[in-house]
């Protein structure tokens, strides 16, 4: 069985990620399913969810159930099914991870970004993000390198014109590249 086409969309908070995955799944002619981290980490209740509840008995939990998230991510594509990944990469473990697991699967590695003056501004609008979150996370955004099969800029182009980027490189499978590179960049 041939694997789903994996599109990860990997930026900050508020860097416009969730709008793009949904308008992919608009603008693409196969199906798609949409798997967002947050979905995946509000699945716990507050008192149990690390993120919200940051506490020593906690992390192990909502790290738990990030390992869970690219389980199923790996499940669906190795099922055949296509998927949008909507994701904040923030961490080297946890690249890691989604690379060891999905190396061998195809991964379309994009990486969502927008200036910082804008992330505010978008931050303050939505209402529910601590303002200067994204920010803070720039720092740690991973890969710390700039290796992307694609980067889009949610803020110099349109919703549209960046959906239009992505479907053109997830048309050709031979652009699926980053994860391999990343992998063998380890020595794996």
């Amino acid at each position: 069985m041939e694997k789903g086409k994996i599109i990860c969309l990997n930026g900050v908070s508020s860097s416009g990620k969730s709008t793009l995955a949904k308008a992919l799944q608009d603008k693409l002619n196969e199906p798609y399913y949409l798997m967002s981290e947050d979905t995946f980490t509000f699945m716990l209740p507050e008192k149990f969810n690390g993120f919200i509840n940051d506490t020593a008995e906690n992390e192990p939990i909502w790290e738990e159930s990030l390992v869970n998230y690219y389980h199923v991510i790996k499940l669906y594509s190795d099922r055949g099914y296509n998927v949008i990944v909507d994701t904040v990469l923030d961490d080297e473990t946890w690249l890691n991870c989604m690379i060891d697991l999905l190396y061998e699967n195809p991964v379309l590695f994009v990486h969502v970004t927008c200036p910082k003056d804008e992330l505010i501004k978008r931050e303050q609008k939505r209402g529910d993000r601590e303002i200067g979150m994204a920010v803070g996370q720039l720092a740690y955004l991973c890969p710390k390198e700039p290796i992307n099969d694609i980067t889009v800029d949610t803020h110099a182009h349109t919703t549209e014109e960046c959906v239009c980027q992505i479907a053109a490189c997830s048309s050709n499978v031979e652009n699926f590249q980053t994860f391999n590179t990343l992998r063998e960049q380890r020595g794996k």
